[in-house]
C-alpha cells in the first residue's frame, strides 16, 4: 500500500534496438482485511451501549425504574465514559474511508457507502417504530410525517425528531463522506492531496470552533473533525509508517480531539447531569482510542486474525442502530417484569441485541447490500 516510484525498464546505453516481450503490469494488491479493526468497532459499539444502559447516573429511566447509579453502584462511573465510543468510531471511520476510497471512482464510492448504510438503517427505523407503537409501551413516539423523513437520513438538518437516537452520528458520517468525495475521490486520491485536505480541514475546524457560526459548524464539524482527520492520518501511517506528515496530522488532531472531548463531555459533579466524568478520564479514553487504531495501522495487531472478528465487525452497525431504543423495552421486561438482577439484565440485553444484529446482518445486509450496490453502480443509459 506504500507509493513507490516506478522501476526503470531497459538500459540507457545506446545500442541496437532489441525487440523484447512486453512486461506485464504488476498485479494490483488487494488490501488485507484488518480484522483487529473489526474487533475494535464492536468494542466501541459496546462502549456506547454501556453508556446508554448504565452510564447516565443522574437520570431516572423508565426501564430500570430508578437511576442507573443505583443499579450499577460500582460500574456506572466507568459506563459514563462509554459515550466516547463514538469518537473512536470516527477515528476508525477516517481510517477506513481513506483506505476504501483510495483509487475508487466517485460512482463506486457512493454506491459502496449508500449500500453499506441504508438497508440496515431502513429496517432499524421500521423495527423501532413498530415496537414503540405497541400499546403496552409508554415511550414517546415520532409522528408519521417525521418518521418518513427519517428514511432520508436528513432529519437533523430538516429539524425533524429522530426515530433512532444514535442517528446524529450518521449525519456526521454522511457529511464526512461528502467532504471526502468532493475533495479526494472526485479529483483522485494521492498522498499529497490527502495531506492538503487534512491540513486545510484541521485549520478550518479550529477557526470554526471559535466563531460559533451554525452553517460553518455544519460543514466543517469542529467537534468531530479531529477524529475523522486523525483516522485519515493513521491510514497514511499504515501506508508508510515513516511518513512524518502523517504522524504530524495524527498528533495534532489527537491534541485537538482530546480538548474538544473534554470541553463537550466534562462538567462539574451536579445531580442534574446525565453522567459524571473527569477530564483525565476523557483524555485517557480518547488517547487509548487513537493508540488502538495506531497499533492496527502499524501492524502490531496483525496477529489478531481470527475469523470471528470479521463476524463481530459485521454485527457492529446493526447492533449500534437498534441497541438503544429496542434495548429499553427488553430491560424493562427482564428487570422489572421478571425480576432479573441488574447485571444479569444488562448482559442478557446485550446478548439479545447482538442476536437481533446477527439476524439483521444475515437477512437484510447480506441479501440487499450487494443488490443495492450493483444497482447504484449500473451505468446510466
Amino acid at each position: 500500500m506504500i507509493d513507490t516510484p516506478a522501476e526503470t525498464l531497459g538500459s540507457a546505453v545506446p545500442g541496437p534496438a532489441v525487440r523484447t516481450a512486453p512486461v506485464p503490469p504488476p498485479a494490483t494488491r488487494r488490501p488485507v482485511r484488518l480484522r483487529a479493526l473489526d474487533g475494535l468497532r464492536l468494542v466501541a459499539a459496546l462502549m456506547v451501549a454501556a453508556y446508554h444502559y448504565g452510564g447516565r447516573g443522574g437520570e431516572v429511566t423508565k426501564a430500570w425504574g430508578s437511576s442507573p447509579r443505583f443499579q450499577f453502584p460500582t460500574l456506572h462511573t466507568l459506563f459514563a465514559y462509554g459515550c466516547l465510543g463514538v469518537q473512536i468510531f470516527f477515528v476508525i471511520s477516517g481510517f477506513v474511508i481513506c483506505m476504501s476510497g483510495w483509487g475508487r471512482p466517485l460512482r463506486s464510492f457512493f454506491a459502496s457507502r449508500a449500500s453499506r448504510l441504508l438497508p440496515a438503517y431502513w429496517v432499524a427505523i421500521v423495527l423501532v417504530t413498530a415496537v414503540m407503537a405497541l400499546p403496552m409501551l409508554t415511550y414517546k413516539t415520532v409522528s408519521p410525517s417525521e418518521t418518513l423523513v427519517n428514511f432520508t437520513m436528513l432529519q437533523m438538518p430538516l429539524g425533524a425528531h429522530r426515530v433512532l437516537g444514535v442517528c446524529w452520528t450518521l449525519w456526521a458520517e454522511v457529511r464526512f463522506y461528502a467532504l471526502f468525495a468532493l475533495c479526494i475521490v472526485l479529483p483522485g486520491a494521492t498522498r499529497r492531496r490527502v495531506i492538503m485536505f487534512c491540513g486545510c480541514w484541521t485549520l478550518a475546524a479550529a477557526i470554526a470552533g471559535g466563531l460559533n457560526e451554525p452553517v460553518l459548524d455544519a460543514v466543517v464539524m469542529p467537534d468531530y473533525a479531529p477524529f475523522f482527520i486523525g483516522g485519515m492520518g493513521l491510514y497514511l501511517v499504515h501506508r508508510d509508517r515513516g511518513d512524518a506528515y502523517a504522524w504530524g496530522i495524527t498528533a495534532v488532531n489527537w491534541l485537538i480531539g482530546q480538548q474538544v472531548a473534554v470541553r463537550s463531555l466534562w462538567h462539574p459533579v451536579t445531580p442534574d447531569m446525565f453522567s459524571y466524568r473527569s477530564a483525565y478520564g476523557v483524555i485517557l479514553v480518547v488517547t487509548l482510542g487513537f493508540l488502538a487504531v495506531a497499533a492496527i495501522a502499524l501492524g502490531w495487531l496483525d496477529w489478531a486474525n481470527w475469523r470471528w472478528l470479521t463476524v463481530a465487525g459485521a454485527l457492529t452497525y446493526p447492533f449500534y442502530l437498534v441497541h438503544e431504543h429496542l434495548g429499553w423495552p427488553v430491560i424493562q421486561a427482564l428487570h422489572r417484569g421478571l425480576g432479573i438482577p441488574s447485571y444479569g439484565t444488562f448482559l442478557l440485553t446485550v446478548a439479545i441485541m447482538l442476536t437481533l444484529a446477527w439476524l439483521m446482518n444475515k437477512l437484510v445486509e447480506e441479501r440487499f447490500t450487494p443488490k443495492l450496490r450493483a444497482l447504484l453502480n449500473r451505468p446510466a443509459g
